[in-house]
């Protein structure tokens, strides 16, 4: 499929995935979808966490479910909102949690395309979302080609971390070769459940603590 808009490196990894039936009935799906009614994030940004950071240039992986489904979060990055929208409570966590680890002030503004451009893979299974309805596009192929990423990734560079937080992304841990990487797990940062071993997991830390031992440039969290 060559005209698959996403960065060079990630197109010669995934080819194999372009070509194959679910991406083909994937793809008139989604179109459709965009067509009949509002779907985020805009369809320009659904591989904006690929095309942020290169294939060549990933260090760390966090995994999301799916897309914010609000007017104006969304836009192709997990657990990342635009520039002035209020921190979802999910984010409200991530940075509480960066705060207390690393003793960094909360930031301004929710967009963490920074993290993308240092090499953070911000994934969500599922890269589309109807508005104002969670999970709308799941199990529609999406999870199929976000699975095929992370494990061309594991198979294919070493030494990256990978953030599983909460039961959904944990699932995915199967997909990764444990000796090869650093696998972070805990609970997820969302209020329900960040109480319970997300606050306090100082996954951040212990992210760079592993890029400066393979001699990578720690993430500026």
């Amino acid at each position: 499929m060559k005209d698959v808009q996403i960065e060079s490196g990630w197109k010669e990894a995934l080819k194999d995935e372009f070509e194959k039936p679910y991406f083909s009935n994937l793809r008139e799906w989604i179109r459709d979808q965009y067509k009949t009614s509002i779907v985020y994030p805009p369809a320009k940004l659904i591989f904006n966490a690929f095309d942020s950071c290169p294939f060549d240039k990933v260090k760390v992986v966090i995994l999301g479910q799916d897309p914010y489904h609000g007017p104006g979060q969304a836009h192709g990055l997990c657990f990342s909102v635009n520039e002035g929208v209020p921190f979802p409570p999910s984010l409200q966590n991530i940075f509480k949690e960066i705060a207390d680890d690393l003793q960094k002030p909360i930031p301004k503004s929710g967009n963490l395309t920074h993290w993308a451009n240092q090499g953070v893979l911000l994934l969500n299974a599922t890269l589309t979302v109807q508005k104002d309805k969670a999970g709308s596009h799941q199990n529609k192929g999406w999870e199929e080609f976000t699975d095929a990423a992370i494990k061309i990734l594991a198979e294919k560079k070493s030494n990256i971390v990978f953030l599983l937080w909460g039961s959904f992304a944990q699932k995915k841990e199967s997909l990764i070769p444990p000796n090869k990487h650093l696998i972070l797990k805990s609970a997820h940062p969302s209020p329900l459940s960040a109480y319970r071993g997300f606050l306090g997991n100082k996954h951040f830390s212990k992210t760079n603590e592993y890029l400066h031992s393979q001699g990578k440039e720690p993430i500026d969290w």
